[in-house]
């Protein structure tokens, strides 16, 4: 039973009421309370009691973060929308605070936000925003209907995968804290390119996200473009997205998000990519007259961007040349309809350059856990999804064998230079739940195998083809 349910028990002498009827209140605002997901017609007589019961303010909920953290700005906005009572605690701290025992024992992984209520703390900042939004009944947040709660739910996880991590894996090399990898940048810059183009087509004949109000969805967006516009996301990029920009300038000018927000300035260049700093070295005399000789350096006028530096190549780039021409095989895939064996296959072994290019088979780890099928796919589409950073390099077959639970699943890869490529080992989190194995040219068996896997055979190794996917 919830500290608020025992607190109006005892505030009502109330001793024999049955503990599973008692709603769960959650905060006091205004006088009255807040319930859980019921109007007060719904409610027993002793909870709808409270809801006139000044006597049992309760402190609001503490929202542990820094004051510009993006992600807590979700709940307090979220906050001011419902009329919620949250605090921002003060003073935090990040890399101090986050790091204390009692902190700890409310996220053990450190990390930020985190909302410490009366029932225990909450930590992601979605599932804040969330707890926060569902305090109030009927939130409009939600929207009115099932259609719409579904809609807001697919917006928000859309905010989360499409935006916030492609905008990260941008912004955030840059400022030092990942390795830097040219090759992944242009992946992440093109990924969320597509994104924010999905995202103005719908923006163009609406004003919200969903319905006609501010809803979750339009909260959770709008802060993690926040992140992005304040830090990376240049007017010369950002214009290719008219009706994102004018969401966006609507949405942070709305008063419940400039009281949280404050002013927004949008980042005038792309940050330069933060290099560690060497080991300082004890300067000799002589350097340090050099060092005061050096001319000033010219100061940029404000608003102009740093002149683009050359991009480093890919080490791939730098590997002799191959016979193999990696397009060309791709397009005689693509465009084999019928005698696959004889064309394609053939193909194939006829372009191979063994110099050049690997072969390398590839099976799931742990393959106990494929027990739903559309999940075991799905899973097989987000690898591919996130191999895309490896697409001018790579081609690649990935099987999903089976007929009923637990599934199997198996690939093929056809990697540029003679191993996996370092940058694809780093970046994708996947290969690492792969067993891989180069393949032994001179084992006609393997070379088979090779075979059946380029043209989907089914029967696969007596087993029925329950998937086959394609990466090139």
């Amino acid at each position: 039973m919830g500290l608020v349910a025992r607190r109006f028990l005892r505030f009502n002498n109330i001793q024999q009421h049955d503990p599973k009827e008692i709603t769960r209140c959650a905060f006091i605002s205004g006088g009255s309370a807040r319930v859980f997901g019921y109007s007060a017609s719904a409610l027993p007589a002793c909870c709808a009691a409270l809801r006139c019961s000044p006597d049992l303010a309760l402190p609001a909920a503490v929202l542990h973060a820094g004051s510009g953290n993006k992600n807590a700005f979700k709940a307090l906005i979220a906050a001011e929308y419902s009329g919620v009572k949250v605090e921002l605690v003060k003073d935090f701290q990040m890399g101090v605070s986050n790091k204390t025992p009692e902190f700890l024992k409310m996220n053990p992984l450190g990390k930020v936000p985190v909302l410490e209520t009366p029932d225990g703390p909450v930590f992601e900042s979605n599932a804040i925003a969330r707890y926060v939004t569902r305090l109030k009944a009927d939130n409009p947040l939600y929207g009115s209907s099932l259609i719409d709660y579904a809609h807001i739910e697919q917006w928000t996880d859309f905010a989360a995968t499409e935006v916030d991590a492609y905008i990260g894996k941008w912004l955030y090399p840059r400022m030092g804290y990942y390795p830097y990898v040219a090759v992944s940048e242009e992946t992440a810059i093109a990924a969320l390119k597509r994104a924010l183009g999905s995202l103005n087509t719908h923006l163009a004949s609406s004003t919200f996200l969903v319905g006609h109000s501010v809803t979750l969805a339009d909260i959770v967006l709008t802060c993690n473009l926040y992140l992005g516009f304040i830090q990376i996301l240049t007017k010369s990029f950002t214009s290719e997205f008219p009706h994102v920009e004018r969401y966006f300038w609507t949405m942070v000018n709305q008063p419940n998000f400039k009281k949280v927000i404050g002013d927004v300035k949008q980042a005038e260049a792309v940050p330069p990519v933060q290099k560690k700093a060497a080991p300082a070295k004890e300067q000799k005399p002589k350097e340090a007259k050099k060092e005061a000789s050096k001319p000033k350096e010219v100061e940029k006028p404000a608003g102009e961007e740093e002149a683009p530096k050359p991009k480093p190549k890919n080490p791939l780039d730098l590997l002799p040349p191959s016979t193999m021409i990696l397009d060309d095989w791709k397009r005689l895939y693509s465009n084999t309809k019928t005698n696959f064996r004889e064309v394609a296959i053939k193909g194939f072994w006829d372009m191979y350059d063994p110099e050049g290019y690997s072969l390398w088979f590839c099976d799931y780890k742990y393959n106990d856990e494929n027990t739903v099928s559309f999940v075991t796919m799905n899973k097989v589409g987000g690898f591919l999804q996130r191999m895309d950073l490896c697409r001018k390099y790579a081609f690649g077959k990935m099987l999903v064998v089976g007929s009923e639970p637990p599934f199997k699943v198996k690939g093929l890869w056809l990697f540029r230079g003679s191993e996996i490529p370092k940058f694809v080992m780093d970046e994708v989190y996947d290969m690492e739940l792969y067993e891989w194995t180069k393949v032994d040219l001179s084992d006609e068996a393997q070379k088979e195998r090779v075979n059946a896997m380029i043209e989907d055979q089914e029967p696969f190794e007596g087993e029925a083809l329950l998937d086959a996917k394609c990466f090139k």
